[in-house]
């Protein structure tokens, strides 16, 4: 579902022997970023979505479009932390029932751009424990943390990425094949306890792995952390997509709602998306 990227075209310069007239193509326009409006019962939100990652965007861009998260709830509030929608069960879900676990049959490939992370406002992409790090093909979360953070935190939220950097890799090695296998037919089966009782083995694997680049946080994050907060450690494991251009408030009310902490933090009383719709 991938489509072409735009380029830009570099205007070629032709001259005419006879004339010795010059004309020049001007490089066509780059197409605006692709927005969408979520109207929730606390309010509006307008998305926009990244281009530098074109396959969470069309497959975004294709529910909305389907209607798919049309009355679908906000079925994970955690305050200083994320809001999470998106699960098709939740549709048409009874009170104090467990959601998070509904989907399709399909995973997005992860779409890491050094430029997108986890700031307040991000919009990422849920996934479960695969191996690849690829994205479920419905659930959704915004990064709703405002807390302004330390570079001591965010020292530790590094550490914490390349902790993370030193699993996926490790079990990428070709020795480790037969538990990388492991942990991916887990997953397909949605055997979540079969994978807790592996995962300290799988994290052994990993104590004196160093084939891998670790990741820096660059500075100008590390900025932008320093004055509007974020979920840091969350970066270059889930993929960011795209961003709220307005409507925080709104996702701020949402983060507000009492939660019953028992099902996955969903909110006592339903948070739902009435409608989503491209607008540009």
């Amino acid at each position: 579902m991938e489509k072409l990227f735009f380029h830009l075209t570099i205007g070629i310069l032709l001259m005419s022997c006879s004339t010795q007239s010059k004309e020049t193509e001007q490089p066509s326009e780059v197409p605006p970023p692709t927005r969408i409006s979520m109207e929730t019962t606390l309010g509006e939100i307008i998305i926009e979505l990244s281009d530098k990652t074109p396959l969470h965007r069309d497959n975004f861009v294709s529910f909305v479009e389907e209607g798919a998260y049309d009355s679908l709830l906000f079925h994970r509030v955690i305050e200083g932390f994320v809001v999470q929608g998106g699960d098709p069960d939740s549709k048409n879900a009874e009170p104090g029932v467990a959601l998070g676990y509904g989907s399709r049959d399909y995973m997005t490939p992860a779409e890491f751009d050094t430029t997108l992370f986890h700031k307040r406002g991000a919009l990422g992409a849920a996934r479960d424990g695969n191996p690849e790090r690829s994205s479920g093909a419905m659930q959704f979360y915004f990064v709703q943390a405002s807390k302004p953070l330390a570079d001591s935190t965010l020292d530790k939220a590094e550490e914490r990425i390349n902790g993370w950097l030193k699993d996926h890799y490790s079990l990428k090695a070709p020795e480790n094949k037969l538990w990388y296998d492991s942990v991916a037919s887990l997953m397909v089966n949605e055997n979540y306890e079969g994978f807790r009782a592996i995962s300290d083995t799988i994290k052994s694997l990993a104590e004196d792995f160093s084939d891998f680049e670790t990741y820096t946080i660059p500075e100008a994050h590390r900025a932008v952390y320093r004055e509007t907060g974020g979920t840091p450690f969350l970066d270059q494991n889930y993929t960011v997509f795209g961003e709220v251009i307005s409507g925080m408030a709104v996702i701020d009310s949402i983060a507000a709602q009492p939660v019953d902490e028992s099902i996955s933090h969903r909110p006592l009383e339903d948070v739902r998306i009435l409608s989503a719709k491209v607008i540009e």
